[in-house]
């Protein structure tokens, strides 16, 4: 059953953190902010709902970055739980999806909780000065790519946001599987 994330709240700024990318380096929010703008996405390496759309966010953080608008991944499943969402499998699934943005470990699920995450993939968009303006789906394709036509939600959205501040008024809420939370939060 999948879990919807909803958007009703937006304006508020991105908590900063300090976390293990897949390289082994310690990154933070400061650090990885785009001057335009920010996508941070919560996914994992096995939801069928990240999978669905792994290819597709590698190519819209690609075009995002060319506007100077940053993308972040965090993981904060449960390992214990979910193995194939360890630290050492995050490495294989960036790789796999040629991933040039930090794809984030949150073992803590600290951060998760300070953004309210919910779900993977659950997409925030923040504008230059990191409030949240956007909290959405990817696209309109979701989990089926072969749509004809697929609208490119995020990657409008944030071009919005760079151009205007805020975000645009029609946001669809992003759902997936549920963040795997430790002791059964």
């Amino acid at each position: 059953m999948p879990v919807n994330a909803t958007n009703d709240k937006l304006g508020w700024s991105a908590p900063n953190f300090k976390l293990k990318d897949v390289s082994g380096s310690f990154m933070t929010l400061d650090n990885l902010k785009g001057k335009n703008g920010t996508v941070v996405a919560f996914i994992c390496n096995h939801c069928p709902y990240v999978i669905a759309i792994a290819e597709r966010l590698s190519f819209e953080a690609i075009e995002l970055k060319k506007l100077s608008i940053n993308t972040i991944a965090i993981m904060s499943n449960d390992i214990l739980k979910y193995p194939e969402d360890s630290f050492e499998n995050m490495k294989i699934f960036s790789k796999k999806y040629d991933f040039s943005f930090c794809y984030l470990y949150d073992d803590t699920q600290e951060v998760a909780k300070n953004y309210g995450a919910v779900c993977t993939p659950d997409l925030f968009g923040f504008n230059s000065s990191l409030k949240l303006m956007y909290r959405g789906r990817i696209d309109s394709g979701v989990m089926n790519s072969k749509d004809s036509e697929i609208k490119r939600e995020l990657y409008n959205a944030m071009i919005y946001i760079k151009n205007n501040g805020v975000g645009p008024q029609e946001q669809f809420n992003s759902f997936g599987c549920s963040i795997k939370w430790k002791n059964d939060e």
